[in-house]
Parts: C-alpha cells; structure tokens; sequence
C-alpha cells in the first residue's frame, strides 16, 4: 500500500505557509529548528547558456545575410514542395491512424456487445438459443453505438434457426416481440404502439419478394438454417412496410457469405453491400455501405450473429480535427459489390476538417497526385483463403489518402520573391537586433531563475529535505542541454539507483472525517473544498508545530508520519499530540463553519487510528512523481482508524508499548474486548486518552495554535473561499446553540441576495413609501391564501441596460439596521417552529440548503449547457433565456429562499387531513392546505410588522416588486402541499402544458416554464433527503417515521403507519420523488444537481428495498427505547 508525500521536510520552511515556527515536544526532545530557504545556484550556468546563445544569434544572422542572399529564391521554392510532401504525409499517417482507431474501436465494441449478449442468454435459465430475449436491447444498443458517432445506426441480432426449430420461432416472436417492441417504443419514442407495430409484423421466417411493383413478405422455403432478423435497433419497418422481424438474413448475399466467412473463422468479417438509404429525403435509394458481422457463441457452437450496418457516409462526418483541407480519401475493397456489369470497388470522399462529402462509387482522385498517396489497410481480417468454403472472397479494406489542389494552394505563397527583400532588412536591422539583444535575453534568465526558484519550491513541499537533494543529484549527473527545469531526467526517467529508503521507527497516523460523505451529497463543490482546505489547513499547521510529516490527504482522510527523515526517537508521542490537536481543533472549525456551510457541518468528527513499525519510503519516478510510502505499517494504520471511532484516536499495542517505554502509561486506555482487524485477525487496541490535557500542553511558550478564524483567514486567498467564508463573522459561534447558528447561516444566505437585489435597483426609481404602505395593509387580505394562487408569475426581464447600470453587490451594504431586523425576523421564525421531529427549523434549514444549491446550478450554468458564465451581456442573456428568467432577477431567488425557511411555519406535526378532521381554528378558515396556508399567513403577518420597516425596504422598492414577492411565496408555499390530489393533478397538468412541444414561445410560456420550475425546485427541496446520500434519507425518514408514529400513539391518526412504512416509502419514491427528479432533468436548467437527484434517488429506493423492512423495524425500537425515557 502507497501513500504519496504532498508536504516538504521537516529540515525546510519552504511547505510552511503558516508562518509558525516548530516547538519542542513536552518529552524533551528538541524539534529541528527551520532552515532558511535558499534557492539553487544556478546563475554560472545560465550566464553560459547566454553566451552561447549570443554567439549562436550572430552567426545565424551573418550566414543568413551572406548565404540566403545567393540561393534563397530557389531554397525557398524546394522547401514548399517540400513543406507539402511533408506535411501531406504527416496528416495522411494522422488520418490513416484516426480512421484505423475508429475501425478498430467498433470492432472491439461489437465484439464485446456480442460476448454480452452470449452470456446475458445464458444466464437465464429459461431460454436458450435460439430463443433468446436480451431486455432493454434498444437502451443498451443505443449505449454501445453512440460511441460510434453515427447520427443512424442499425445493429441487429439474427439467431441461427434450424429447419426443425422454424413453427416454434414464429410462435416466440409472437409471444416475445411485443416486450421488446414497448421497450424500444419508450427508449427511442416512436409514437406508434405496440399494436400497430404488431400488425406489421411477419412472426414467422420469410423473405421479401417482387409482386407485381410491390415487395410482399414471403415464407423462406430453404431447407438448412435460418438466420431471421430478430431485435434489431433502432425499430423501424422494413423497405417492404413490414416489421424487418424474422426476416431471413441467409436470403442477402452478401450477408450470407460474411455469415459463411464468420462461420468457418469464428471471427468478424466485414464487406460493401448496397443497402437502403436511411437519410431523410432518400426513400427507396440504396447505398453502398458496410456491413459487420460479428458471430455469437454459446460454449464455443455458433448459434447466430450481430450485424452492424457501418455507414461510411457517416463514419468520416467529425472524424477529423478542422483544419484539415481538401484531402480525397478513397476507401477500397478487394472484394467489392457487384453492379450490373461492373463492380464496385471503391468510395470517394472529400475531407474538409471535421466535414466530408461523399463524392461517388468510384476512385476519385486527381491522377497527378498517385506519387503521394498515403495508404494504410485499416481492415484486415488475416484469414487463409483457402480456409474459406466456395472460395469467397475475404475482404480487405484500405484507405487511401490523395492531396488536392486546394491543399497544395495552400503551400504556394510569395515568399520567394519577397525573400530577398526580407534578407536586406535583415542586415540592416542587425545592429539594432543586437542593441536589444541583451535586454530580452536578460529579462528572459530573469524569468527563468524565478522559475527554477518556483519549482525547486514546489519540489520541496512534494519531497523530504534529503530526498531532495538526492533527486537534484540524479538530475545533475544525466545533465544536458538545459534540464535543469526537471531534476528527474526528462518528467519520466527511471534511470540511475532508485530513491529509496527502510525506516526502521516511525508512527502513522491516518484520520477520516467520519460523516463527509453523507455531508457532501447535500452541498455545493465550492464548499466541501472550503471545508477541506479550512479542516486540513488546519492539521498542517499542526503538522508543522508537532514536527509530523504530512504524507497525503485522500478524499476525506488525512494521512502523515513521524520518524522520517530523519530519526526520532518520540515519533509516537509526537504523533499523538498530533493526533489529539487534530480532535480539538476539528470540534471548533465544525461548528464555526456551520454558520458558513449550513446545517449538519457541526455534526462531523474524526475518526482516528495510529499504529507505529517500519516503513520503506521513497520516490517513484515518472511522469508524476511522488514521495511514496509502503508497507504493513500503513496497512495497519489505517486499519486502526477504520476500527476507531467518532471522535476517539485508536492505537496499536505497538504504539501503547512506546508511549508507556516513554513513561506515559497514563496516555493509554485498553479497548474492551478483542479487535477484529482485516488480515490481521483479533488484535487488542488502546484508546488515546485525550483528556490527559497536562500531557499534551507545550513546554516552550509562545507556541500557541492559532485560532479558526485565524485558519480560514490563512486559505481566503481563494475566491470563492473567501466570497464564503471571509465575510462570515466567526467570532462567538462557538458559544451559540445550534438553533442560533442555524439562523445565522441563514441571516447570511439571504443578506447576500438582498445585496444582489439592491445592486440590481433601479436607483432613478424612487420608493414610495405611503403607496407601498397601502398595499402592504390590502396585499394578502382576502379570504385564503390558497385563492391568491396563480398559475403564471411574470417575472422580470432581461435587461442589459441594466446590466451595464448595476453595482458590484459584494460592495453593497444593506445597513445595519436591515441586517439586524432580518437576523431577529429570522429568530422568531425559529422559536414559531414547533419542536417536532420532522416539521421544524432544522428541516427548514436543510430544504433552504437545497433550494440555495438548485439556484446555485441555475445560476453556475456549466459548459454541459452549452453556456458559460461571465459578464457578457450576450452570455448574461443566454442564461436568462436557458433558466426562463429565474435568473434575472435576485428578488425571485430571494423569494423562493424566504419560502423555504417558513414553509413549515407553526407546523403541528400532523397532515393536513387531521387538522381538518379535528376542526381547528386554522382549519375552519383554510379548509384545505391548512398547514401551508398557515405558514403564509403567520411570516407574511410578521413580516408587515413595523419593526421590520427597513428589511423590506431592501426587499422590494415598487409595487411591482412587492406584488411578485407575495406572488412567489404563496406559489411556492402552496407546491409543498404534495398530499391534496387536486393540487397535484393541477401541477403535473400544467408542467405537461408548459413543456409540451406544440407551446408557442414567447415570454408568457417562459413565466409559465419558471413559474412550474420554481415550484418544482421548492418540492424536490422539501423532500431532498430523499435524493441525497443514503444516510441523510435514513436519517430524515426515521424522523418523519417518529413524527408520524408519535401522532398515531397520541390519538392524532387513525391507523399505525408502521404498518405500511415499507411499502408506502417504495410508492412515494415511484410515484413522486423519482418522477419530480426526472422532471428536474428533462427541464435542463439544474445542470449536473439534476442528474445528482435523480441518481441519488435511485440509489435510495434500491437501498430502501433491500433493507426498509428491517429499518422500520428499528425505527420502532427506537422509539420504544425513546418512550421509556
């Protein structure tokens, strides 16, 4: 096992960014004091180069004065013929090559397809050949030929039938052809049914005779063998206008003798046949293309074939890189395709860059250029003719590659003429080239040394001190012609005695961040890196401070070592206060962050485990070399932490023996019980007793750790970093209860969009406060919130006028009093959360979680969308358009988040359906959505309130803006009501609506699009535990499950849900979250968050499956346990 180095030594500063100096340990021994950095001497050596260099220019220039002058015209015009003969031949071997690779590539897939399909038939015991059935044949053929790049593939199977096997055929098509028809029907979304496809369809083997002007299927009568056409991709009818189903392939020629080749070599063959035109506009012509046929076997007997139609027409379309101009490639076939008289040997085509255009059924290249063809066999199937029976010809195809005149054109220039001229100008120039010679050369070693600098920099964070300089050593031994940018001789050189060493005493430390995975599924990328950098910027400073070397962090583990380089005998003490540094400082930075990254982030620990022995530490060197180590040290170290626990540093009995040999008996506790370690059986541990303070305080003042704020300070270097951490206030989190953290992450989500929304203000537009303050006492007055629904919102526009108006809003500054107003709105929207399990503040925090991410896609649009973000007004306006407008305007964003945060508002932790059965006072005035309307109700209220004068003058400035504020938060309020069948039905009709095909574009459908996307977006967030990582779903469903069963045994429900949970979990995931996350994708505004969801749902619901009934069955001990208490 290997673990590369990612840190320098412990004899150099130059990996220490931290600015801190080393300490001695509490034991008494001394840490290495720092060694100044000193760059490489490298100058003697460069001044040389220089000179040479000097010299090198002036006879250059003094030959080419001199000698140019006499024979350029004729030199110059040879070096184009040349140049063109050149790079003819290089770009014909590149094209040769491509097209090689590509041939070769569909031959491998094809091959592999086949041996798929084999065992995929095999495997079931309840067919055989050649009644075979492969399920999902059109989704897995579309995989395997959209790596071919076709725009129209067809790829079929054809199983050998024998005469006897023939009635029992037709009666398997019967039964069997209506699967896969439904199958390829919703794979490739034909809009004919499987009855009509049925119809067409001729189940028993034929062939397809002339009657009249008509083609008619007619049964084969051939007595031997039959090779009918069965699942074929994609489905489609037949030149005949019947389903090519059963159709006998034995019947084609040129299929049977591939067949027959196939046969006696068991190998692909492949050769022209003229075959219909499947392009638009082409019905009835035939084409001379490809066809492939690959022989399937099942324990080594031939039971049929996949045929592969390759369309040469299509092979050379986006082949090629653009650039390349007017090349005529020929492909030629020994065999060829009869044509009445003729035979057909050979396709022309004419390559432009990364477009071809057929040119004819013959060889079309100009004579002129037969000198300098460039020709390779790109297909050859090394088969012994005489092997083959009848004498069949075996095809060969080879590609043969001409220049044109368009391609030569573009060697011919006027150099020649011109030259002479060039070369006088030269001369006369000379004297000036050599005044500024000196300066750009000087400037040029400047650079250079700084670059040496900077990478010898880099190469004493990646290595130890000692490892180094022996990698300089080795470097300078195999030293020539300037390498000295790569001490490792050429990036990838081995040569010379490996860098290796045995380190007889060390200790390793492996700590995992237990939780990161669940944890990261519900964030955006830019922060599980500011968690990352922030947690391991952290332990590298004490790293630095404990004299530990960092050897590597891998995903969510951070691995380092003690004992190496150079000998230490404390190399477990020091690791162990290492290790117990790492535990406190985690504690502090989680629960600072969550203020930053939202809700969960406190709830992440270290697991850690330290195990100590011998190592063999060294370079590999390669192409990237690193500082590797090896060994059954590092096994064991890392089997130590995956047996740990939460917040607990497990060591080996190792390690125990030399802390206790170092007279710290007291630092080590036995585990209860024998330890089960992989390839090392039962193994008894030791817990690290953290809470031996005494023995881990240091012995030498001024040493102190940093505090977190002063971490994340070190690693705001980064933007994004430090657009989301620097401008979090820090300072107090850790005294604050998790509720008010959670406010303050949310104080600081929505400040930054009200920065956004008064940057985006028209400030010519004055605020009219009477006006505005009339609305605010009429808006939301009617009889219920449910009636103010609308099924279109209009949203604001994109302007760029605007845009070139707006101010940066990281410079906006909302005031103190806004931020102060909004921070206690938000801390009575948390103390009005009633404390249930499911339905409270938390949740409410995690749905704004998710809200905040989807919009953060939406507006992060990826180059997945064919969009890139950046200031340009067209790019801006791109992206307005692809999000429907929800981009266009922060107020909207603003909008759904504020929904988010109150939509469980007052919760009673009971559905809507008891509210209404026990008649509360909510319930006779809302009737229905009795919750939610509440919600509206109860923040809307608040919120009006006139303490709150200056947060909503930041919220909205007209009336337009403050009637859409309203508009969205009773919209988007109202989606998560995902219980009342009408409203659902209402929904899903109008998503149908709003994304159908037939609907007229213009802005009206694109409000309408956002309006249903919006809403979308807010009820995938209020159940986004159900498509992020399986333990947040397990988590969140055993609290709703507590919710739920807790209201059962209160009276408040009339059956036990237990009793259905399983079930029912399977149905929701069915019937409304997979669905509603496909809905995400196909609505393509999420970008890559879509495909997450739904991915994570899927996973989720085959997780539930396999395990949900014995989940439920915890889930009722658990509050069992919970009820005794």
């Amino acid at each position: 096992m290997s673990k590369s180095s990612s840190q320098q030594s412990d004899k150099s500063t130059i990996g220490n960014n931290t600015g801190m100096s080393p300490m001695d340990s509490s034991s008494g021994a001394d840490s290495p004091e720092p060694v100044v950095y000193v760059a490489p001497d490298v100058a003697n050596r460069e001044e040389t180069a220089v000179t040479r260099l000097k010299i090198l220019v002036f006879f250059t220039m003094l030959l080419a004065v001199c000698g140019t002058a006499a024979a350029a015209y004729m030199l110059i015009e040879d070096e184009e013929d040349g140049d063109f003969e050149d790079s003819f031949r290089g770009l014909g071997k590149e094209i040769t090559t491509v097209t090689r690779q590509k041939i070769d590539q569909i031959f491998r897939s094809v091959e592999a397809y086949s041996l798929f399909i084999a065992s995929e038939a095999k495997s079931d015991s309840n067919s055989s050949w050649p009644f075979i059935y492969i399920s999902d044949f059109s989704a897995k053929s579309e995989e395997i030929t959209g790596l071919f790049g076709f725009e129209r593939p067809s790829l079929a199977i054809a199983p050998l039938v024998k005469q006897e096997q023939k009635d029992r055929w037709t009666s398997f098509v019967l039964e069997t052809a209506p699967l896969w028809y439904q199958e390829s029907i919703d794979n490739e979304g034909h809009s004919a049914t499987v009855e009509e496809y049925m119809d067409l369809t001729v189940p028993s083997v034929h062939t397809i005779a002339l009657v009249g002007d008509k083609r008619v299927a007619v049964e084969t009568t051939t007595d031997g063998p039959s090779l009918p056409l069965w699942q074929t991709y994609p489905l489609l009818p037949g030149d005949s206008g019947n389903m090519t189903v059963s159709y006998d392939f034995q019947e084609l020629k040129e299929v049977a003798d591939l067949f027959k080749i196939s046969s006696s070599t068991r190998r692909q063959s492949i050769g022209f046949s003229r075959l219909p035109d499947t392009r638009p506009g082409t019905v009835g012509k035939l084409v001379v293309d490809s066809q492939i046929v690959q022989p399937i076997k099942n324990d080594g007997e031939l039971v049929g074939m996949l045929w592969l139609r390759l369309p040469w027409r299509e092979f050379f379309q986006n082949l090629y890189v653009d650039g390349i101009l007017g090349t005529i490639a020929v492909i030629r076939s020994n065999c060829g395709i009869d044509q009445g008289e003729d035979t057909i040997r050979d396709l022309s085509f004419f390559i432009a860059g990364s477009q071809a255009e057929f040119l004819g059924e013959f060889d079309a290249h100009d004579p002129k250029y037969d000198d300098q063809v460039v020709s390779r066999v790109v297909v050859d199937l090394k088969v012994d003719p005489e092997e083959i029976p009848d004498r069949l010809c075996v095809p060969t195809l080879t590609l043969d590659l001409y220049p044109t005149d368009e391609l030569a054109a573009t060697f011919e220039t006027t150099k020649p003429t011109l030259y002479m001229t060039v070369v006088v100008a030269i001369f006369a120039f000379t004297c000036l080239v050599f005044l500024l010679y000196d300066y750009y050369v000087a400037r040029r070693q400047k650079k250079f040394i700084e670059r040496i600098v900077r990478q010898d920099q880099i190469v004493s964070n990646v290595f130890p001190a000692a490892f180094r300089d022996r990698l300089y050593e080795s470097g300078q031994k195999g030293y020539q012609n300037d390498t000295l940018l790569d001490p490792l001789g050429g990036g990838s050189g081995t040569s010379g005695a490996p860098l290796a060493d045995l380190f007889p005493e060390t200790t390793i430390v492996f700590a995992d961040i237990t939780g990161f995975t669940a944890w990261s599924s519900a964030r955006e990328p830019a922060q599980v890196f500011i968690l990352l950098e922030t947690i391991y910027g952290a332990f590298d400073k004490h790293a630095y401070r404990r004299s530990v070397f960092k050897v590597e962090t891998v995903g969510d583990c951070y691995v380092a070592v003690a004992g190496l380089p150079e000998p230490d005998e404390e190399h477990a003490v020091r690791v162990c206060r290492f290790a117990r540094d790492c535990i406190s400082t985690m504690k502090d930075i989680t629960l600072k962050l969550e203020v930053a990254l939202g809700p969960d982030t406190s709830a992440l620990d270290l697991r850690v485990g330290i195990h100590s022995g011998q190592v063999t530490a060294g370079v590999i060197r390669g192409e990237r070399s690193r500082f590797q180590l090896f060994g059954d040290t590092m096994n064991t170290a890392a089997r130590m932490e995956s047996t740990s626990e939460r917040n607990r540093i497990q060591v080996s009995h190792v390690t125990a023996d030399l802390l206790v040999a170092s007279g710290l008996s007291t630092w080590v506790i036995p585990r209860k019980g024998m330890v089960s370690v992989k390839g090392k059986g039962e193994m008894q541990t030791y817990w690290l007793n953290t809470k031996a303070a005494k023995a881990f305080k240091s012995s030498k003042p001024g040493n102190e750790m940093p505090t977190v704020s002063e971490t994340l300070t070190d690693f705001s270097d980064s933007s994004s970093i430090s657009i989301m951490v620097d401008n979090f206030d820090l300072d107090g989190v850790e005294d604050m209860t998790k509720r008010e953290r959670l406010v303050e992450y949310n104080v600081e989500v929505l400040t930054s969009l009200l920065q956004e929304i008064v940057a985006s203000r028209d400030a010519n537009v004055a605020r009219n406060d009477s006006s505005l303050s009339r609305i605010e006492v009429t808006i939301g007055t009617g009889d219920t919130v449910l009636e103010e629904f609308v099924p279109i919102i209009p949203l604001k526009r994109f302007d760029a006028r605007d845009l070139r108006k707006r101010q940066d809003a990281s410079s906006i500054d909302i005031g103190e009093e806004a931020k102060t107003q909004l921070r206690n709105f938000l801390t009575n929207v948390a103390s009005m959360y009633r404390d249930n399990p499911f339905h409270n503040f938390e949740h409410a925090c995690h749905v704004t979680a998710s809200v905040k991410k989807l919009l953060t896609r939406v507006v992060d649009v990826d180059d997945g969308n064919g969009l890139t973000l950046s200031t340009d007004e067209i790019d801006l306006e791109d992206m307005a358009e692809h999000s429907y407008g929800i981009t266009s305007d922060p107020l909207t964003q603003f909008s759904v988040l504020f929904s988010a945060i109150i939509h469980d508002l007052d919760h009673p932790g009971v559905p809507n359906s008891q509210l209404v059965k026990e008649n509360t006072r909510s319930a006779q005035i809302f009737k229905k959505s009795v919750a939610e309307q509440n919600s509206v109700e109860l923040a809307w209220g608040m919120l009006m309130g006139t303490e709150y004068d200056a947060l909503r003058a930041c919220i909205y400035h007209t009336e337009e803006d403050l009637r859409r504020f309203r508009q969205l938060i009773v919209n988007a309020v109202m989606a998560t009501d995902i219980v009342d069948k009408e409203l659902q039905a209402l929904r899903k009709a109008r998503w149908e609506s709003a994304f159908a095909d037939t609907l007229v574009q213009d802005e009206t459908s694109d409000d309408c699009k956002a309006t249903i996307v919006i809403e979308h977006l807010i009820q995938a967030s209020d159940v986004s535990h159900t498509m992020q990582h399986w333990h947040i779903f397990k988590s969140w469903n055993q609290k709703f499950f507590m919710e739920c069963y807790g209201a059962y045994k209160a009276g408040r429900a009339d059956s036990d849900p237990s009793k259905n949970w399983y079930k029912g979990e399977i149905e929701f995931f069915d019937f409304y979250v997979i669905p509603l996350a496909e809905k995400l994708e196909s609505c393509g505004v999420f970008g890559v968050s879509s495909h997450e969801y739904l991915n994570y749902a899927t996973s989720n619901r085959e997780e539930w499956v396999r395990k949900g009934e014995k989940i439920v069955q915890q889930y009722l001990a658990k509050y069992e346990e919970m009820d005794k208490h």
